[in-house]
């Protein structure tokens, strides 16, 4: 929406309603508007295409609650000749261009939030408070064997974070010191200034880095910072199914912390190794066994592996071709409910590479017999 838009169309007028009009009533009122004037039922009648143009688009603010929120707050603020600002000068065209100015440059932004700060030109504030800090994410690698990867696993993960500091206990001071309160952000760890005579900004102090401390006497463990790097291990549990890539989201066994905040969460990224004879499509197995010529085209009864160690029977019917797919139910990787999904057996037809003189009169007479239609007749050569 253009900032014209907001700052000119009335969309109540446009619909008929009221300001104060339920939801309800706006919902009818386009309804009508729409029926009288819809394209299908006026065609080459460009008045009113308009018209359901206009509609639709006033319907489309003020049935959204938030955006007839907003339109309202902006024409209160805006409407009628523009928004006097606290010492703007130029009369109402200097005001209506500072306003058009302001929405350009908060497009996609909350009006609420723009208009909470907008009456803080000139001043440092300090109401955010230094309250507790979240602790930062960590991240970790494991790599699994395909079997453990199906199956899952259980693994020990070395990770590397910064606890607090053991010698000053996270305060960042030498032992027997205390950090000050930062006399810039009054402990708050933000301070807040004026931007272009409108806007206030809110920014991490520069004096204290956003801690609302300042460190006199630093301590020489963690050179005042209050955090230390520290290597652990954690036994994490790799759930069954896992694919390769796949990132895991453990929560609260990231970083430590601050001021009673919650701890960072641990993302795991697993990789998983190849298998020689399985692979994957999903949650399903795969594997491709291989036939010969006689089986696939006689039919057959055929053993296949399974990634326990175990063995299935698989049917192969008569003139079976290449290539063709074969499912065992309940024989793939564990899915997420904790069933179990299926193993899917491709066959490969083997083509003999030599024959001995027996074999070679077998197959010619075999092809005289069978009497087969050319395979490719409907190729056109």
């Amino acid at each position: 929406m253009s900032t014209k838009d907001w700052l000119e169309k009335d969309y109540y007028k446009v619909l008929g309603v009221s300001k104060d009009a339920s939801a309800e009533d706006i919902k009818k009122a386009f309804r009508k508007i729409a029926r009288a004037n819809h394209p299908d039922q006026n065609p080459d009648n460009a008045a009113a295409e308009k018209r359901f143009k206009e509609a639709s688009e006033a319907n489309s603010v003020l049935s959204d609650p938030k955006k007839r929120k907003e339109y309202d707050d902006a024409r209160r603020l805006f409407g009628g000749g523009g928004f006097r600002f606290p010492g703007a000068a130029g009369g109402a065209g200097r005001a209506q261009q500072t306003a058009e100015d302001l929405f350009r440059n908060a497009q996609g932004a909350d009006l609420g939030d723009l208009f909470g700060g907008l009456f803080n030109r000139g001043t440092r504030t300090t109401t955010h408070g230094r309250g507790p800090r979240r602790g930062t994410d960590v991240e970790g690698e494991v790599t699994l064997d395909f079997v453990d990867s199906v199956e899952g696993k259980t693994v020990p993960i070395q990770m590397v974070s910064t606890d607090a500091c053991n010698a000053c206990h996270g305060t960042g001071a030498k032992a027997g010191t205390m950090p000050n309160v930062c006399s810039t952000c009054q402990g708050s760890g933000m301070t807040t200034s004026a931007s272009g005579g409108m806007f206030a900004v809110s920014e991490p102090c520069p004096d204290c880095r956003g801690r609302g401390l300042v460190v006199e006497d630093p301590c020489p463990v963690c050179a005042g910072s209050g955090r230390a790097k520290s290597t652990k291990t954690m036994q994490v549990r790799i759930p069954a199914g896992v694919t390769d890539g796949q990132r895991i989201r453990i929560k609260g066994k990231g970083g430590a912390g601050e001021n009673g905040g919650a701890p960072g969460d641990l993302y795991v990224i697993v990789h998983v190794q190849p298998h020689p004879l399985f692979g994957r499509s999903g949650d399903n197995l795969t594997v491709t066994v291989p036939i010969t010529f006689a089986e696939a085209a006689l039919g057959a009864e055929i053993e296949v592996p399974t990634l326990s160690g175990s063995k299935v029977r698989i049917k192969i019917p008569e003139g079976t071709p290449n290539g063709r797919t074969f499912r065992a139910r309940g024989k793939g990787a564990t899915r997420s409910d904790g069933t179990k999904a299926d193993l899917l057996v491709t066959v490969e037809v083997v083509v003999p590479a030599h024959l001995t003189e027996d074999a070679k009169s077998a197959l010619q007479a075999f092809a005289q017999t069978a009497d087969e239609p050319d395979p490719r007749a409907r190729l056109g050569v």
